[in-house]
């Protein structure tokens, strides 16, 4: 299984960008996919989760509001929709696929099995 997300990019405060998370095309179909990010120095940390059909989501309190995660199933592609950045935003970006269709709402930023390349966010204020 092969991830990788891509569209990172610098950006000013209160500019947008769409990062994209390319999957193979078994894995894009049957699981869930999370993003994740981890800025310099720190642990990394739960950005949003999609179930496998898109119909849920789930975004974390620093993100809620201003991002959005969709996907294409035909495409085999999630995408991350991401506005109003800040320069707290600035980190590398990861998605992951997770070993089932669904997350867990109690727990989604846990049972992620495959994990892809990152790309770099860098909100400048």
């Amino acid at each position: 299984v092969q991830l990788q997300a891509l569209g990172g990019g610098l950006v000013q405060a209160g500019g947008s960008l769409k990062l994209s998370c390319a999957a193979s095309r078994r894995t894009s179909s049957n699981n869930a996919v999370g993003w994740f990010r981890q800025a310099q120095g720190k642990e990394r940390e739960f950005v949003a989760a999609i179930s496998w059909n898109g119909d849920s989501t789930y975004y974390a309190d620093s993100v809620k509001g201003r991002f959005t995660c969709s996907r294409d199933r035909a495409k085999g592609t999630v995408y991350l929709q991401m506005n109003s950045l800040k320069p707290e935003d600035t980190a590398v970006y990861y998605c992951a696929a997770h070993r089932s269709s669904y997350y867990s709402v109690s727990d989604p930023s846990g049972g992620y099995r495959y994990w892809g390349q990152g790309t770099l966010v860098t909100v400048s204020s």
